[in-house]
């Protein structure tokens, strides 16, 4: 089945006791069994739920994986994923990435005893020269958060299998709809599910999707363990925003490339960053394993933070707010928002300038989109 049937319909049958064609709300935290170790599936609902089984297969389904785990939030997910490490453990990760794994890699893990080396997301040979004897995890976003850099995943994932290493790659914003890393050799999906996957800015949540068997293993085991889980309401929201993704990411996509393209010629920017732009320096590779570039655009602006000020007060539709993916317009400023985590110093050394700003291209109309940038940028 295509891509737009799957995600109607994988994991979510009919329920077999009343004909339902929407996956019921299971909102029970215990399960009747039918004597001592007979259970009828399910025992508890931390370590299993009808509503998040029918989520995870519905998610491994269209990342092209084996394995679904949904997770309490994106951080959650990946928490998950750093936890198939050890300490002395080494990992290579992508020099742009969201300001919350980067706080979860400094602040949580390099205390607990992981090796972090940053490097260029744009660069497989620059991560191939980075490789320890004890490298066992490569990650990286792309397109990256928020500078829309784009990793080469087929040349990473050569990368990983000569160093004995996993390849993760984040692939929030992408989403299935337009770029599959299990396809192009990744041993690991993660997602923010909070963003296109629910895509409508009302649920948090987070998703881990390989086709590994034993690591499969152990993050399910960790998943109980640690108990990170969404609630069943969280999973049927992610659930019904999955059964839209196809319709919505093409509108996101559509929106997003008019407006690059008025911005990219406009007198107060200074630069855009998306990479379906011809001038976007990885263009061709975004072309070659993505289906299309997302909604995501970042500019820098002409001038300082002064010029992102005005800019972001003059917006009527984009809505300055956290987070990104849903169907509302959402206008963020990296260096105090997403990324506050960095320290300054490191920010700059990124490209993360204070004359940056991120939008979420949302699904309203084009022209009113595109109206509202222009008195702001006015």
């Amino acid at each position: 089945m295509k891509f737009e049937t799957r995600a109607i319909h994988d994991g979510q049958s009919a329920d077999p006791a009343t004909g339902a064609v929407t996956i019921p709300v299971f909102q029970t935290s215990t399960y009747q069994q039918d004597g001592i170790g007979k259970p009828r599936g399910y025992e508890y609902s931390r370590t299993g739920n009808p509503t998040r089984h029918a989520l995870e297969e519905a998610l491994a389904s269209l990342e092209s994986g084996k394995h679904g785990l949904a997770f309490a939030s994106g951080v959650a997910a990946t928490t998950a994923v750093l936890q198939l490490l050890r300490p002395g453990d080494h990992v290579l990760a992508g020099d742009d990435i969201y300001g919350g794994t980067y706080r979860l890699l400094e602040k949580v893990y390099s205390p607990w005893g992981l090796h972090v080396d940053y490097v260029d997301t744009t660069d497989p040979n620059a991560f191939a020269a980075a490789v320890l004897p004890n490298t066992k995890l490569i990650w990286v976003e792309t397109p990256t958060n928020p500078l829309l850099k784009i990793a080469d995943i087929a040349a990473l994932a050569g990368v990983a299998k000569q160093a004995g290493a996993l390849l993760a790659v984040d692939n929030t914003f992408a989403s299935p709809w337009f770029q599959r890393p299990l396809e192009l050799g990744a041993h690991i999906v993660v997602h923010s599910t909070t963003k296109y996957l629910g895509g409508h800015s009302d649920v948090v949540g987070g998703a881990v999707i390989t086709s590994l068997d034993d690591e499969f293993n152990d993050l399910k085991f960790y998943q109980n363990a640690a108990g990170a889980i969404p609630g069943p309401w969280d999973c049927w929201l992610i659930l019904r925003g999955l059964k839209t993704l196809a319709v919505r990411m093409r509108e996101h996509e559509r929106n997003a490339k008019h407006l690059a393209l008025i911005l990219e010629k406009h007198p107060a920017v200074k630069r855009v960053f998306y990479p379906g732009l011809a001038t976007h320096p990885q263009h061709e590779l975004a072309a070659k394993q993505m289906s299309g570039f997302g909604g995501m655009i970042s500019l820098e602006l002409n001038g300082g933070f002064e010029a992102v000020e005005q800019f972001v007060a003059r917006l009527k539709i984009f809505i300055l707010g956290e987070s990104l993916g849903g169907v509302e317009s959402l206008v963020c400023y990296p260096p105090r928002m997403t990324h506050s985590s960095f320290p300054a110093k490191e920010r700059h050394r990124r490209g993360i300038h204070d004359n940056l700003v991120r939008l979420s291209v949302g699904i309203e109309n084009v022209d009113d989109l595109e109206q509202d940038l222009r008195n702001a940028l006015g």
